[in-house]
């Protein structure tokens, strides 16, 4: 059987297990202190072009966003979001729990729109009774979005700038940031992102590594005591060489990049196969993730053989279905999902 569930189905790109094991038995100091972590974030801070970038590692996703989320809130602030972000549908409550609403604006291909952020913050503060309501803290968005669609470079200056106007950081989430960067779409490059933000991370999960992701607050002004939050969020690793390491490798000789390139060429070419074969789909998504409707008989007849998620059922048994490819995907999945419909 074959999978497009998601993109993390594989475990580390080779180079990255190659270079863990190559350094195995070398003595380093704990929590990020080694020379790998350290080569990592000047790595990170050259190819951003933010020489005074402050850069963490984090283990998962869900873990990150709840952590800078956290760190950035007061108590009574909650976090803008669309509908259909991540934190607001995906993370089991995970800001929540941190004690931080998670305030929702609609979603347009999953996209935030400036215009009704602007209106939302607008009505909040002529409302006189918002001190009695969550404050806004802080803007989030995801790039790609859960749909892979992508911010064109003037929407993200056009969110930054009602941000700026309200004194808002506005935060990007990254976990599948290499896609999005590899996609023959997409109008910014990482520096120019790490300009249009105020925190940003790295996905390394979804993007080659074992586990990690890279925490860049682009001017240097991370919150006071970050490291400790980040602990407290048990986001922390006490061998942080490991976190540190894999990104090393990511960041040596344009890997992030370049390995991020396969998963939107076999996306690309998923695509191409289902429309030969008549199916449409909800969105026309750019990076790694597909969203083909398939009918109740092309589901039942892929059951078995071909793994993937249904994401939204229809009264008539189709289905909108979503198709992750990754960083690993082989063109030979691709063909032998192609002879199974």
């Amino acid at each position: 059987m074959i999978s497009f569930t998601c993109d993390y189905n594989e475990g580390a790109h080779p180079e990255i297990l190659k270079r863990l094991t190559e350094t195995n038995m070398m003595q380093e100091d704990g929590y990020g202190e080694d020379r790998f972590t350290i080569s990592a974030c000047n790595k990170i801070r050259k190819y951003i072009d933010c020489p005074a970038a402050d850069v963490f590692f984090l283990v998962g996703g869900t873990q990150t966003n709840s952590t800078v989320i956290d760190s950035i809130l007061k108590s009574y602030e909650g976090v803008i979001s669309v509908d259909t972000g991540h934190i607001a549908v995906h993370e089991a409550g995970a800001v929540e729990l941190s004690g931080h609403k998670v305030i929702t604006l609609p979603s347009h291909k999953g996209k935030m729109e400036f215009e009704e952020l602007k209106s939302y913050l607008v009505n909040f503060y002529n409302d006189p009774t918002w001190p009695h309501m969550v404050s806004p803290g802080m803007v989030y968005i995801s790039f790609p979005t859960e749909y892979g669609t992508l911010y064109s470079k003037e929407e993200l200056k056009q969110i930054k700038a009602v941000c700026d106007e309200y004194n808002l950081p506005l935060f990007i989430d990254g976990a599948r940031l290499g896609y999005g960067l590899a996609s023959a779409e997409c109008e910014v490059t990482m520096a120019e992102m790490a300009r249009l933000c105020n925190v940003f991370y790295i996905g390394g999960t979804k993007i080659g590594a074992l586990c990690s992701e890279a925490v860049v607050f682009p001017n240097g002004d991370a919150p006071k005591n970050f490291f400790s939050i980040v602990k407290q969020h048990g986001a922390l690793l006490a061998k942080g060489r490991l976190l540190g390491i894999q990104f090393e490798t990511l960041f040596t000789d344009n890997l992030y990049l370049n390995i991020s390139k396969n998963a939107i060429d076999a996306a690309m070419s998923l695509k191409r196969m289902m429309k030969d074969k008549g199916i449409t789909f909800y969105i026309d998504s750019p990076t790694n993730q597909q969203f083909p409707i398939l009918s109740a008989e092309q589901i039942k007849k892929l059951d078995g053989k071909v793994k993937f998620e249904i994401w939204e059922q229809r009264p008539d048994g189709s289905a909108v279905t979503r198709f992750a490819t990754s960083w690993a995907t082989p063109i030979e999945h691709i063909l032998q999902l192609e002879k199974e419909l």
